[in-house]
C-alpha cells in the first residue's frame, strides 16, 4: 500500500502567496495546471525512472526528492482538490550490459550478461536476482525518507500485461517509430535498429536483433539468433520482448498516462525523441524539466555502474537528511560537485533557513527551501540558549577538544546551557555524532597548524589576558567584543572600510584568520565569540598557551605521523 502523501496545511495567506511564489517547485506546478485545464484529466501522474543496472546513488534519490516537492506545490495550488500519485518506476528488465565496479562477485555477473536484471543472480546473496536486490535497495531510501510513491517494476508490468495494449500500438505504428530513431542512429546502427527487443526462448538474453518481419494482426515479431541462424516469431506481448529505452520510455508515458517526469540534461535529446514517439502513438508528453548534472570531485559525471558517486548512506554517514534534501532543492539547474566536502556547508544552511522560517511572512517562507522540504511543515529548530549550535561550530569543538567522544562534546554544552541534553535535544544529539564522525574521517586528518609570527604572538597574548578578565563568562557578545577589541589592537583594518558602531577603526578580517589558522589549523572557523562561550574561557587560555608553546604543532605532527605509519 502505497504511503499517503502528507496533509496539506493551507490558510489563506500561503493560497495567496503560493499564486505568485517564484520558487522552482511552484513554477513546475503551474505548468500541470495549465496541462490539467487542457486535457481535463481528473488525477496527475508523477513519474521517476531508476535503471537498476547499478546500486541507486544520489542522483536516484534527488529525481524523487525534486519531483515530489513539484508535487507538494501542485497540491497547494489546486487546493488538494486534484488527486496526485507518484510512480516509482524501475527498468529491472533491461539487459546486462557490464558488470558494475562496485559490487562483489563481478566474475559470476560476467557470465549473465544480457540477461534481464531481474534474471541475473543477486552478487551480494540476499535477494533472488541483482534486479530485486537493486530495487530493494532503492524502496529502503525511499521509505527511509518517508517519501509517498508507488513502486513499479517494468518486469512485472511486461509480464503481467500492463503496457500490452501500447505495445501492440507499437507494433502498428512500427514504421512511424523506425522515422522517428533512425535519424538519431549512426549508420551501422541504424541498419539492424528495431524498437523490440525480443527475449531469446532459449538463453533468455535481451536481444538486439535486425527484425525480419513485423506481423501486427497477430502481434509478433520475426528475428533469426545471430549465433544459430534459428529463426523465432515472438509476441510483443506478455513479457516476451520489451522495447528499446526511447521507444519504451515514449510507450509507458502513453500507457501509464504519465504527466509529468524530469530528466537529467544529458537526456534532453533522448527526452525530445521520446516525446515525438509518444505523440506518434497518439499520446502526450508529459511535463517536466532537465535538471544539471552531478560531478564528482575530478568533476566527472557520477555514473551508477562506476560508484563514483556519494552513496545515500555516505552522505547520512556525516550529514542529516535534511541537508540532502536541500542539496538536492538548491538550484537544480545547474551542475554540482557533489563529494563529502560539500557536507558541512549544506547542514549549516539547512539550520540557518529553519532558523529563519518562523519569523519569516507566507511570501518569505514559500520561498524558504526548508518550506518545501517538509511538504510546508518545517519542525521547530532546536535551540541552546536561544541560538542553533552550528556543524561548523561543532567541529571546532571537536578539534579544540581533541575528541571523538559525544559526551566529551555535551560536556561543554551542558556547562554553557545546563538544561540541554541528548534527551532533550535529540536532533543536536545526532549533529554531534554525524559531526565528530566527519571530524576524524576528514577534518583531523587535513588541518594544517602553523606557528604563530611574532605579531601573531603578541595578540594572542594580549587576548588571553583579556579573556582572563571574562572568567566563567558564557556571553557569546560580550565575549565576541573582547575578541575585537584585542583585533583593534593588533590588527586595525586601516583601509578605512570597516569601522566600529562608534566611528573607531574596524578589525582586519587578518586577525581571524590568524586565529584559525594558529589556533585550529583551518583557513575558516566559528564565530570566535560563541566557541570561547561554548568551549570555555580557561579552555580557550590553555589553548592560545597550548599554540605558543608549539604544544598544537607538535600534537599534529605527531598525529599525521602516526597515521602515515599505518598507511
Amino acid at each position: 500500500m502505497p504511503a499517503a502523501p502528507p496533509a496539506l496545511i493551507l490558510d489563506a495567506d500561503t493560497i495567496e502567496a503560493a499564486a505568485n511564489a517564484a520558487a522552482w517547485p511552484f513554477e513546475e506546478a503551474r505548468k500541470l495546471v495549465a496541462r490539467l485545464e487542457k486535457s481535463g484529466k481528473t488525477e496527475v501522474l508523477f513519474e521517476t525512472g531508476y535503471g537498476p543496472s547499478g546500486l541507486p546513488h544520489i542522483g536516484t534519490f534527488g529525481e524523487v526528492a525534486r519531483t515530489s516537492m513539484v508535487r507538494h506545490a501542485f497540491r497547494v495550488l489546486t487546493r488538494d482538490a486534484v488527486p496526485t500519485r507518484l510512480i516509482a518506476f524501475s527498468d529491472d528488465m533491461d539487459g546486462l550490459r557490464k558488470v558494475p565496479d562496485n559490487v562483489p562477485n563481478r566474475e559470476m555477473l560476467a557470465d549473465h550478461l544480457n540477461q534481464p536484471l531481474t534474471r541475473v543472480p543477486d552478487p551480494f546473496g540476499t535477494h533472488d536476482s541483482f534486479g530485486a536486490h537493486n530495487n530493494a535497495e532503492l524502496r529502503r531510501f525511499l521509505d527511509a525518507f518517508g517519501f509517498s510513491y508507488e513502486f513499479r517494476s517494468a518486469t512485472e508490468c511486461y509480464r503481467a500485461g500492463v503496457f500490452d495494449a501500447t505495445l501492440l500500438r507499437v507494433l502498428e505504428r512500427y514504421d512511424s517509430v523506425m522515422e522517428i530513431m533512425l535519424p538519431s542512429l549512426r549508420a551501422e546502427r541504424s541498419a539492424s535498429y528495431s524498437p523490440f527487443l525480443p527475449l531469446h526462448p532459449v538463453t533468455g538474453h535481451v536481444m538486439q536483433v535486425p527484425i525480419d518481419e513485423v506481423k501486427a494482426e497477430s502481434g509478433t515479431i520475426v528475428w533469426r539468433d545471430p549465433a544459430t541462424g534459428e529463426r523465432y516469431e515472438t509476441p510483443v506481448t506478455g513479457g516476451h520482448a520489451k522495447l528499446q529505452w526511447k521507444p519504451d520510455w515514449a510507450m509507458r508515458w502513453v500507457a501509464l498516462g504519465v504527466d509529468y517526469e524530469m530528466a537529467g540534461k544529458d537526456l534532453i535529446d533522448s527526452v525530445k525523441l521520446s516525446a515525438k514517439i509518444a505523440r506518434a502513438l497518439g499520446g502526450e508528453p508529459p511535463e517536466g524539466f532537465n535538471y544539471e548534472l552531478f560531478l564528482d570531485e575530478k568533476g566527472q559525471k557520477i555514473s551508477k555502474s562506476k560508484g563514483n558517486g556519494l552513496t545515500i548512506d555516505d552522505w547520512l554517514k556525516y550529514g542529516t537528511p535534511e541537508s540532502l534534501s536541500l542539496f538536492m532543492y538548491s538550484k537544480p539547474r545547474e551542475a554540482k560537485r557533489l563529494f563529502f566536502d560539500v557536507i558541512p556547508r549544506h547542514v549549516d544552511e539547512y539550520i540557518g533557513f529553519l532558523d529563519r522560517y518562523a519569523g519569516q511572512d507566507a511570501k518569505l517562507r514559500l520561498g524558504n527551501p526548508v518550506w518545501h522540504l517538509h511538504a510546508g511543515n518545517p519542525p521547530e529548530p532546536e535551540r541552546v540558549e536561544g541560538a542553533s549550535l552550528t556543524f561548523a561550530m561543532l567541529l571546532n569543538l571537536a578539534a579544540v577538544a581533541n575528541t571523538e567522544d559525544p559526551a566529551v562534546l555535551w560536556g561543554f554544552i551542558r556547562r554553557y546551557a545546563p538544561q540541554t541534553g541528548p534527551e532533550t535535544h535529540p536532533g543536536l544529539d545526532r549533529l554531534v555524532k554525524h559531526a565528530l564522525t566527519y571530524f576524524s574521517d576528514f577534518v583531523r586528518p587535513a588541518k594544517t597548524y602553523r606557528a604563530p609570527t611574532p605579531e601573531e604572538r603578541a595578540a594572542l597574548e594580549d587576548l588571553s589576558e583579556t579573556l582572563a578578565e571574562h572568567a566563567g563568562s558564557t556571553d557569546p557578545e560580550a565575549l565576541q567584543a573582547a575578541v575585537y577589541e584585542v583585533g583593534r589592537r593588533h590588527f586595525p583594518d586601516t583601509s578605512g572600510k570597516a569601522k566600529s558602531p562608534d566611528g573607531r577603526p574596524g578589525v582586519s578580517q587578518a586577525w581571524f584568520t590568524s586565529l584559525y589558522n594558529v589556533l585550529f589549523g583551518e583557513a575558516r572557523g566559528p564565530r570566535f565569540g560563541s566557541f570561547v562561550a561554548l568551549y570555555g574561557v580557561d579552555e580557550t587560555r590553555g589553548l592560545i598557551a597550548s599554540a605558543l608553546s608549539g604544544a598544537l604543532v607538535a600534537e599534529h605532527a605527531a598525529f599525521a605521523a602516526g597515521k602515515a605509519s599505518v598507511a
